[in-house]
């Protein structure tokens, strides 16, 4: 499986992402705002997203579209 984020860059499980803009995060008065730094990821069966934990929600699913390779 080849996942790459906005840029074309290829991320692996553990790599650290970049969110390139805020994102709502659904159910949740959180919003994650454009540079925020997400640690650790895990690749998903899907190649368009990634799970993740950030500092207020935990079991994140995000798009790779909204993200750049730190």
């Amino acid at each position: 499986m080849n996942v790459k984020d906005s840029n074309g860059t290829a991320l692996d499980n553990g790599d650290s992402v970049q969110v390139i803009k805020d994102l709502k995060v659904k159910g949740t008065s959180v919003t994650l705002k454009r540079g925020t730094v997400i640690k650790n990821i895990r690749l998903t069966s899907d190649e368009d997203e990634i799970e993740c934990n950030a500092d207020k929600v935990k079991g994140l699913v995000l798009k790779t579209c909204f993200l750049k390779k730190v």
